[in-house]
Protein backbone atom coordinates (compact mmCIF):
# COMPACT_ATOMS: atom_id res chain seq x y z
CA UNK A 1 0.00 0.00 0.00
CA UNK A 2 1.38 3.41 -0.95
CA UNK A 3 0.78 6.42 1.24
CA UNK A 4 0.21 9.65 -0.66
CA UNK A 5 0.76 12.85 1.26
CA UNK A 6 -0.89 15.83 -0.40
CA UNK A 7 1.02 19.09 -0.39
CA UNK A 8 -1.18 21.79 1.08
CA UNK A 9 -0.89 25.40 0.04
CA UNK A 10 0.00 27.91 2.77
CA UNK A 11 -3.16 29.83 3.59
CA UNK A 12 -3.68 33.49 4.45
CA UNK A 13 -4.50 32.62 8.10
CA UNK A 14 -1.26 30.63 8.29
CA UNK A 15 0.72 33.63 7.05
CA UNK A 16 -0.95 35.77 9.70
CA UNK A 17 -0.01 33.22 12.36
CA UNK A 18 3.67 33.60 11.42
CA UNK A 19 3.67 36.99 13.16
CA UNK A 20 6.25 36.82 15.92
CA UNK A 21 6.92 33.15 15.18
CA UNK A 22 8.56 32.88 11.78
CA UNK A 23 9.89 35.28 9.17
CA UNK A 24 7.92 35.30 5.92
CA UNK A 25 10.02 34.78 2.78
CA UNK A 26 8.47 36.10 -0.41
CA UNK A 27 9.47 36.71 -4.01
CA UNK A 28 7.72 37.74 -7.22
CA UNK A 29 6.89 35.47 -10.15
CA UNK A 30 5.16 36.12 -13.44
CA UNK A 31 5.65 32.87 -15.37
CA UNK A 32 5.33 29.18 -14.61
CA UNK A 33 9.03 28.11 -14.82
CA UNK A 34 10.12 30.69 -12.24
CA UNK A 35 7.12 30.05 -9.99
CA UNK A 36 7.81 26.31 -10.03
CA UNK A 37 11.37 26.89 -8.82
CA UNK A 38 10.33 29.32 -6.08
CA UNK A 39 7.51 27.22 -4.71
CA UNK A 40 9.56 24.93 -2.48
CA UNK A 41 11.31 27.75 -0.60
CA UNK A 42 8.90 30.69 -0.46
CA UNK A 43 6.00 31.21 1.92
CA UNK A 44 4.32 33.68 -0.42
CA UNK A 45 4.67 34.40 -4.13
CA UNK A 46 3.47 37.75 -5.42
CA UNK A 47 2.41 38.36 -9.00
CA UNK A 48 3.40 41.99 -8.78
CA UNK A 49 2.36 44.71 -11.17
CA UNK A 50 6.13 45.07 -11.56
CA UNK A 51 5.38 42.54 -14.34
CA UNK A 52 4.85 45.66 -16.44
CA UNK A 53 8.43 46.82 -15.98
CA UNK A 54 10.23 43.48 -15.60
CA UNK A 55 8.24 41.41 -18.07
CA UNK A 56 7.15 43.99 -20.63
CA UNK A 57 9.97 46.58 -20.39
CA UNK A 58 7.48 49.36 -19.65
CA UNK A 59 8.69 52.49 -17.84
CA UNK A 60 6.32 52.09 -14.90
CA UNK A 61 3.54 49.87 -13.54
CA UNK A 62 0.60 52.01 -14.64
CA UNK A 63 -0.47 50.40 -17.91
CA UNK A 64 -0.85 46.70 -17.11
CA UNK A 65 -4.44 45.42 -17.07
CA UNK A 66 -6.57 43.19 -14.87
CA UNK A 67 -6.73 40.51 -17.56
CA UNK A 68 -2.95 40.55 -18.04
CA UNK A 69 -2.41 40.20 -14.30
CA UNK A 70 -4.98 37.40 -14.13
CA UNK A 71 -3.26 35.48 -16.92
CA UNK A 72 0.14 35.71 -15.23
CA UNK A 73 -1.37 34.79 -11.86
CA UNK A 74 -3.13 31.76 -13.33
CA UNK A 75 0.17 30.50 -14.71
CA UNK A 76 1.83 30.91 -11.31
CA UNK A 77 -1.04 29.13 -9.53
CA UNK A 78 -0.93 26.20 -11.96
CA UNK A 79 2.82 25.83 -11.51
CA UNK A 80 2.80 25.82 -7.70
CA UNK A 81 1.47 23.69 -4.86
CA UNK A 82 2.82 25.12 -1.63
CA UNK A 83 3.23 28.91 -1.56
CA UNK A 84 0.41 31.33 -0.81
CA UNK A 85 -0.28 33.22 -4.05
CA UNK A 86 -1.15 36.93 -3.95
CA UNK A 87 -1.81 39.07 -7.02
CA UNK A 88 -1.50 42.84 -7.39
CA UNK A 89 -4.53 44.86 -8.37
CA UNK A 90 -3.35 47.06 -11.24
CA UNK A 91 -3.63 50.83 -11.39
CA UNK A 92 -7.13 52.06 -12.19
CA UNK A 93 -8.83 48.79 -11.27
CA UNK A 94 -9.83 49.70 -7.70
CA UNK A 95 -9.32 53.37 -6.94
CA UNK A 96 -12.66 54.62 -8.30
CA UNK A 97 -14.88 52.92 -5.71
CA UNK A 98 -15.09 49.89 -3.41
CA UNK A 99 -17.60 48.35 -5.83
CA UNK A 100 -15.15 48.70 -8.72
CA UNK A 101 -12.46 47.17 -6.53
CA UNK A 102 -14.63 44.16 -5.72
CA UNK A 103 -15.46 43.57 -9.38
CA UNK A 104 -11.76 43.69 -10.28
CA UNK A 105 -10.69 41.52 -7.34
CA UNK A 106 -13.40 38.96 -8.05
CA UNK A 107 -12.26 38.74 -11.67
CA UNK A 108 -8.61 38.40 -10.68
CA UNK A 109 -9.30 35.62 -8.19
CA UNK A 110 -11.85 33.74 -10.28
CA UNK A 111 -9.66 33.73 -13.38
CA UNK A 112 -6.41 32.87 -11.58
CA UNK A 113 -7.21 30.88 -8.45
CA UNK A 114 -4.94 33.17 -6.39
CA UNK A 115 -5.39 33.36 -2.63
CA UNK A 116 -5.72 37.12 -2.24
CA UNK A 117 -4.97 40.55 -3.69
CA UNK A 118 -2.62 43.39 -2.89
CA UNK A 119 -3.58 47.03 -3.25
CA UNK A 120 -1.63 50.26 -2.81
CA UNK A 121 -2.83 53.31 -0.93
CA UNK A 122 -2.91 55.01 2.43
CA UNK A 123 -5.77 55.42 4.88
CA UNK A 124 -7.99 56.72 2.08
CA UNK A 125 -8.04 53.17 0.68
CA UNK A 126 -8.87 51.50 4.02
CA UNK A 127 -12.64 51.55 3.33
CA UNK A 128 -11.92 49.64 0.11
CA UNK A 129 -9.90 47.09 2.07
CA UNK A 130 -12.83 46.69 4.45
CA UNK A 131 -15.31 46.35 1.57
CA UNK A 132 -13.23 43.56 -0.01
CA UNK A 133 -12.51 41.69 3.21
CA UNK A 134 -16.20 41.76 4.21
CA UNK A 135 -16.95 40.09 0.88
CA UNK A 136 -14.41 37.32 1.19
CA UNK A 137 -11.36 38.82 -0.54
CA UNK A 138 -8.13 38.66 1.51
CA UNK A 139 -6.22 41.93 1.18
CA UNK A 140 -2.52 42.65 1.56
CA UNK A 141 -2.13 46.42 1.91
CA UNK A 142 0.85 48.36 0.54
CA UNK A 143 1.97 51.69 2.02
CA UNK A 144 5.06 53.90 1.92
CA UNK A 145 6.69 54.06 -1.49
CA UNK A 146 3.85 53.09 -3.82
CA UNK A 147 4.87 52.60 -7.47
CA UNK A 148 1.34 53.33 -8.69
CA UNK A 149 1.71 56.79 -7.13
CA UNK A 150 4.96 57.49 -8.98
CA UNK A 151 3.57 60.61 -10.63
CA UNK A 152 2.30 62.22 -7.43
CA UNK A 153 5.39 61.19 -5.46
CA UNK A 154 7.71 62.63 -8.09
CA UNK A 155 9.50 59.36 -8.74
CA UNK A 156 10.62 56.30 -6.82
CA UNK A 157 11.75 58.04 -3.64
CA UNK A 158 12.15 56.85 -0.05
CA UNK A 159 9.23 57.77 2.19
CA UNK A 160 8.70 58.61 5.85
CA UNK A 161 11.93 60.54 6.28
CA UNK A 162 10.28 63.41 8.16
CA UNK A 163 8.25 63.16 11.35
CA UNK A 164 5.10 64.30 9.57
CA UNK A 165 5.48 61.83 6.72
CA UNK A 166 6.36 59.01 9.11
CA UNK A 167 3.25 59.63 11.19
CA UNK A 168 1.06 59.63 8.10
CA UNK A 169 2.44 56.28 6.93
CA UNK A 170 2.09 54.87 10.45
CA UNK A 171 -1.58 55.86 10.45
CA UNK A 172 -1.99 54.41 6.95
CA UNK A 173 -0.79 51.03 8.18
CA UNK A 174 -3.01 51.15 11.26
CA UNK A 175 -6.04 52.04 9.12
CA UNK A 176 -5.56 49.01 6.88
CA UNK A 177 -5.14 46.73 9.89
CA UNK A 178 -8.37 48.04 11.37
CA UNK A 179 -10.05 47.52 7.99
CA UNK A 180 -9.13 43.83 8.03
CA UNK A 181 -5.97 43.56 5.90
CA UNK A 182 -4.06 40.36 6.62
CA UNK A 183 -0.71 42.10 6.24
CA UNK A 184 1.00 45.28 5.11
CA UNK A 185 3.84 45.72 2.63
CA UNK A 186 6.19 48.49 3.74
CA UNK A 187 8.20 49.69 0.76
CA UNK A 188 11.01 52.23 0.74
CA UNK A 189 10.33 53.67 4.18
CA UNK A 190 12.70 54.82 6.89
CA UNK A 191 14.05 51.88 8.89
CA UNK A 192 12.93 53.20 12.27
CA UNK A 193 9.43 53.76 10.94
CA UNK A 194 9.18 50.23 9.55
CA UNK A 195 10.35 48.81 12.87
CA UNK A 196 7.82 50.96 14.75
CA UNK A 197 4.95 49.86 12.50
CA UNK A 198 5.96 46.21 12.82
CA UNK A 199 5.97 46.44 16.61
CA UNK A 200 2.62 48.23 16.68
CA UNK A 201 0.66 45.98 14.32
CA UNK A 202 -0.79 42.59 15.16
CA UNK A 203 -0.64 41.57 11.48
CA UNK A 204 2.57 40.79 9.56
CA UNK A 205 4.61 43.47 7.85
CA UNK A 206 6.46 42.56 4.66
CA UNK A 207 9.44 44.79 4.01
CA UNK A 208 11.09 45.84 0.78
CA UNK A 209 13.70 48.47 1.42
CA UNK A 210 12.31 48.88 4.94
CA UNK A 211 13.78 47.10 7.97
CA UNK A 212 15.22 43.74 9.03
CA UNK A 213 12.74 44.07 11.89
CA UNK A 214 9.80 43.47 9.54
CA UNK A 215 7.93 40.18 9.85
CA UNK A 216 8.96 39.20 6.34
CA UNK A 217 10.74 40.38 3.22
CA UNK A 218 9.88 40.52 -0.47
CA UNK A 219 12.05 41.23 -3.50
CA UNK A 220 11.69 41.08 -7.27
CA UNK A 221 13.10 37.70 -8.27
CA UNK A 222 14.91 39.10 -11.29
CA UNK A 223 16.83 41.45 -8.98
CA UNK A 224 18.22 38.61 -6.86
CA UNK A 225 19.13 36.55 -9.94
CA UNK A 226 20.99 39.26 -11.83
CA UNK A 227 18.35 39.44 -14.57
CA UNK A 228 17.48 43.11 -14.14
CA UNK A 229 20.58 44.58 -15.74
CA UNK A 230 23.63 46.12 -14.13
CA UNK A 231 21.76 48.37 -11.72
CA UNK A 232 20.81 46.71 -8.44
CA UNK A 233 18.35 48.67 -6.27
CA UNK A 234 19.75 49.74 -2.89
CA UNK A 235 17.24 47.54 -1.08
CA UNK A 236 18.03 44.41 -3.12
CA UNK A 237 20.87 41.90 -3.06
CA UNK A 238 22.05 39.63 -5.85
CA UNK A 239 22.03 36.04 -4.61
CA UNK A 240 22.86 34.39 -7.91
CA UNK A 241 23.99 35.07 -11.49
CA UNK A 242 21.37 33.47 -13.69
CA UNK A 243 22.19 35.99 -16.41
CA UNK A 244 25.60 34.41 -16.99
CA UNK A 245 24.12 30.91 -17.08
CA UNK A 246 21.52 31.92 -19.66
CA UNK A 247 23.99 33.98 -21.71
CA UNK A 248 26.55 31.15 -21.79
CA UNK A 249 23.99 28.48 -22.67
CA UNK A 250 22.55 30.62 -25.46
CA UNK A 251 26.03 31.30 -26.85
CA UNK A 252 26.92 27.59 -26.80
CA UNK A 253 23.68 26.81 -28.62
CA UNK A 254 24.33 29.46 -31.26
CA UNK A 255 27.89 28.21 -31.80
CA UNK A 256 26.66 24.62 -32.14
CA UNK A 257 24.06 25.59 -34.72
CA UNK A 258 26.58 27.57 -36.72
CA UNK A 259 29.33 24.93 -36.66
CA UNK A 260 26.88 22.13 -37.46
CA UNK A 261 27.37 20.15 -34.25
CA UNK A 262 23.68 20.62 -33.32
CA UNK A 263 21.39 19.02 -34.12
CA UNK A 264 22.75 15.52 -34.64
CA UNK A 265 20.72 12.62 -36.00
CA UNK A 266 20.01 11.68 -32.35
CA UNK A 267 17.81 14.77 -32.14
CA UNK A 268 15.82 13.90 -35.29
CA UNK A 269 12.78 11.72 -35.93
CA UNK A 270 12.42 8.81 -38.33
CA UNK A 271 16.09 7.93 -38.20
CA UNK A 272 16.88 4.25 -37.83
CA UNK A 273 19.36 3.41 -35.11
CA UNK A 274 22.51 1.61 -36.16
CA UNK A 275 22.20 -2.11 -35.62
CA UNK A 276 25.15 -3.42 -33.67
Amino acid sequence: MSIHSEVKRISVPQLMAYKGQKKIASLTAYIAPIARLLDESQDMILIGDSTAMVGYALPDTLSITVDQMAAHAAAVVRATQRACIIVDMPFGSYQESPAQAFQSAARLLSLSGADGVKLEGGAVMAPTTRFLVDRGVPVLAHVGLMPQYVNTMGGFKAQGLTDEAAERIFQDALAHQEAGAFGVVLEGVAEALARRITEALSIPTIGIGASPGCDGQILVTEDILGLSGDRIPKFAKRFGDAASVIRDAAAQYADSVRDGSFPTLDHCFGVKKNQG
